[in-house]
């Protein structure tokens, strides 16, 4: 029997596990809005689905795994929104249902550790949407749901290096702030171990080993490029959008022991010194 991925909100992260599941002979559905990045799933080897737009019953009923990147709106999950009741009528269809939320669900901790078992007080309206979105997928009777919560991503496309290169990267300081952060590789090495060895109800911290402030990724960035290190300012008086301010209103340090206990993972890049080093050789090779 073929193993059928549906993947609402097929990006980055999504784009990666497919990577591995296609050379498996999987066949990966992936919704987008756009008709640009259905042409470019498409050359990838990915089955574009136009969504909202598309009629998805043929791929429901196809799908023996579903993979949720669609991030929550201001009316809830987007995919619940529109296909709850279709998704909870084929619950024991699927083999594996995954749902990425974020690290932000936890809240602010100011600096001090969180796992998989801490309480989820979420300060941003990002933060609450996701804990909300989790409640709703975990409410589907019978469905094989498993969380993987993500720490900040990055990887191919996705660096400091174009940032510290045009002089746009910033060094903002904030005494005791610290980020924990993932690759997308391990994300995908995650996911596939999980759809391995379900687990239904299972929560996953996806994070490296290494929580960090912010500034000292970029100056570790610019060390590699041979770059001068980005000035330092104050986060008190730093100019910021409300945006990008927000993210420095939590900190905390994610552990990770769960994805290496029960799903055997080992990760290619425990830090970001290692993340940074093999995109810098890809840059460099490129």
């Amino acid at each position: 029997m073929t193993q059928t991925l549906l993947s609402f909100g097929h990006g980055y992260s999504a784009q990666a596990l497919s990577r591995l599941l296609l050379p498996l002979d999987w066949r990966i559905i992936g919704t987008t809005r756009s008709e640009d990045k259905a042409t470019s799933l498409m050359q990838n080897g990915v089955e574009p689905r136009i969504w909202p737009g598309a009629d998805m019953e043929p791929a429901l009923n196809a799908a023996t795994h579903l993979l949720i990147s669609a991030a929550p709106d201001a009316a809830g999950d987007p995919v619940l929104a529109a296909l709850q009741d279709e998704i909870a009528q084929r619950a024991d269809q699927f083999a594996w249902v995954g749902y990425l939320s974020t690290t932000g669900v936890y809240g602010d901790h100011q600096g001090a550790w969180v796992d998989e078992t801490t309480p989820l007080t979420p300060a941003t309206k990002r933060g609450i949407a996701r804990k909300q979105a989790e409640a709703a997928w975990a409410d589907i009777p019978g469905l094989p749901l498993h969380i993987f919560r993500l720490a900040g991503i990055y990887g191919p496309g996705r660096g400091p290096f174009s940032k510290v290169r045009n002089g746009t990267a910033r060094r903002i300081i904030k005494p005791g702030q610290v980020f924990s952060r993932t690759h997308v590789a391990d994300i995908a090495r995650i996911l596939q171990a999980s759809i391995n060895q379900p687990n239904p109800g299972a929560i996953y911290n996806v994070c490296d080993d290494d929580p960090a402030p912010p500034e000292d990724v970029i100056a570790y960035a610019a060390e590699l490029l041979g770059l001068p290190v980005p000035q330092a300012e104050d986060f008190a008086t730093a100019e910021m959008t409300p945006m990008a301010r927000s993210f420095y209103a939590e900190s905390k340090k994610v552990r990770n022991d769960k994805i290496k206990q029960e799903l055997g993972v080992r990760l290619l890049y425990p830090d970001y010194r290692s993340g940074l080093q093999s995109l810098f050789a890809q840059d460099i090779a490129e």
